[in-house]
């Protein structure tokens, strides 16, 4: 389905709320993301201004419906790499602004088509090992165990900790604070999402987000009055940086160091974020567009020009790069979001909160965002998705389930670097069993076998060919039908070639060809 025109507050009603649940899912992620790929808390309102900038500036210019842009966690490894080995992090910011001129080229030459060729099991498995590990990685959150970043999704941890011993410290080390927290979200999540709570018309239209949210800063504040020794401070809590003034808030902005530009290192930074940010944002466009309902098409050029016109501003005023990521998109549909004004709408609710209101925003328990991220996860990663893709067929299910498990233990983009080679296999299989059909049958001169072959016919049905020549009776007539065929690769008329002239007479086959291009109907005699 191609998009309808854009009418910014046609759907209001449902993008309004959807902003507001976004923003909440997007601001401790913006945080978490931006402390671990820079190391540094003096950097960590790079990652806000990421996220305004995909909010506001990607969301106008994308012709994404519900896909939602800022800092991902999949580039976490790439920008603490470059920061070292560029020296500055002015420096860097120079790659990020060149990393989108090389988008934005990209989206002109049309580059996005690549990301029409992902298949479908592997972008199902995408988004059910995004679900898992958001599920294995919000648990010690909301156990109260924060040591990692918030919005980290690496399997294997600096301090040589991974997914699952993380998981059975924070159990060792659970705060009975958080516990409680985290537990009466979830609670709240699950009732607010009920069909019976839905029909209530006062609360059709206020996000359960917010609504938990809310009451875990309410828990919490009660717990600092009269059970001090359950409260939540610290690393515990959202940590924005607060402006005392104008000029201090200001001074959050940085900007590139242009005279790096000579250093090739830093061109070699800004292709290899050109061209990972590029595949995380068509892999994402891809999922999202599978969960859309309406089922609209991104057009994914234009995706990589606003892509690349989000990191050319992101770079210019000390952002991160961005990319378009799955996690704030699937919060996205889920909280009802109808079109792009939700994500502009998280956008322009960030810049106007870290204004206007960061003093309350550092009161939020970390642990009611990850109930939020923890019941997202869950919606991503149905039992009812593996049953589907069981039934599908192993050649379906074999790759599906292939790149969870892959996703799970590494990253993201070598998952589906596994799960495409486990694809690919299948592909070629199904190619290499289907390029003819079979069919024997006995006349007064003896047998004869008809090879009718398929619409395309490439190289990689050579093999399969080669074998059915060679296991061909003594004594035939053969005839290689090509009437169907559309296409015949040069490599398929050679096996065709050297089985007429060296092995057909040898073994008294009769080899007749029909409708092939270049070759002639010959007998084996």
């Amino acid at each position: 389905m191609t998009q309808k025109p854009f009418r910014p507050f046609q759907y209001i009603g449902q993008d309004g709320p959807a902003g507001l649940v976004v923003f909440l899912v997007a601001l401790p992620l913006c945080l978490g993301i931006a402390l671990a790929s820079t190391g540094r808390p003096d950097l960590i309102f790079s990652g806000v201004i990421a996220g305004i900038v995909g909010g506001i500036v990607v969301g106008a210019l994308s012709g994404s419906a519900l896909g939602v842009a800022g800092p991902a966690a999949g580039l976490v490894t790439i920008v603490l790499a470059a920061i070292a080995t560029l020296g500055s992090y002015e420096a860097f910011l120079l790659a990020v602004v060149i990393s989108g001129v090389i988008q934005i080229i990209a989206g002109f030459l049309r580059a996005g088509i690549i990301g029409h060729y992902f298949p479908s099991a592997v972008i199902k498995g995408m988004l059910a090992a995004i679900g898992l590990t958001l599920i294995l990685k919000e648990i010690p959150h909301i156990l109260g165990v924060d040591s990692d970043h918030f919005g980290d999704t690496a399997f294997s941890q600096i301090d040589g900790r991974n997914t699952f011993s993380e998981i059975i410290i924070a159990v060792q080390n659970a705060s009975l604070g958080a516990v409680i927290i985290g537990a009466v979200s979830i609670l709240l999540l699950l009732a607010l999402d009920s069909k019976r709570v839905k029909q209530i018309k006062m609360l059709k239209f206020v996000p359960g987000a917010l609504v938990v949210v809310v009451a875990g800063i309410a828990m919490n504040e009660f717990f600092v009055a009269a059970a001090p020794h359950l409260a939540m401070t610290g690393e515990h809590l959202v940590q924005l940086p607060v402006a005392n003034s104008v000029s201090e808030f200001i001074g959050f902005f940085r900007t590139p160091d242009f005279s790096a530009i000579s250093n090739p290192d830093v061109w070699v930074v800004a292709l290899t974020l050109a061209v990972v940010a590029s595949l995380e944002t068509l892999l994402s466009v891809e999922a999202t567009d599978k969960l859309d309902k309406q089922k609209r098409v991104t057009p994914t050029n234009r995706e990589l020009k606003a892509q690349g016109v989000g990191n050319l501003l992101s770079g210019l005023i000390g952002g991160l790069p961005v990319t378009q990521v799955i996690v704030r998109s699937t919060a996205n549909v889920n909280a009802g979001g109808m079109t792009k004004m939700s994500a502009i709408l998280h956008g322009v609710i960030l810049l106007g909160a870290v204004i206007t209101i960061p003093s309350l925003l550092n009161r939020i328990p970390l642990a009611t965002l990850a109930a939020i991220l923890l019941l997202i996860g869950y919606k991503l990663s149905r039992v009812s998705l593996y049953r589907s893709m069981f039934k599908h067929g192993w050649d379906q299910f074999t790759p599906f389930i292939v790149t969870v498990v892959a996703i799970l233990l590494t990253d993201l983009l070598k998952g589906i670097g596994i799960g495409m080679v486990i694809a690919l296999y299948f592909i070629l299989f199904r190619n290499y069993r289907n390029n003819y059909k079979l069919k024997r049958e006995t006349t007064a001169t003896g047998e004869r076998i008809t090879l009718t072959l398929s619409e395309d016919v490439t190289f990689l049905n050579k093999g399969s060919i080669l074998q059915t020549l060679d296991n061909l009776p003594n004594d035939c007539t053969v005839v290689i039908d090509g009437s169907r065929s559309e296409a015949v690769d040069y490599d398929v008329f050679e096996v065709i070639r050297e089985f007429r002239e060296h092995k057909a007479g040898r073994r008294n086959i009769t080899l007749v060809t029909k409708d092939l291009p270049e070759m002639k109907v010959v007998g084996g005699h």
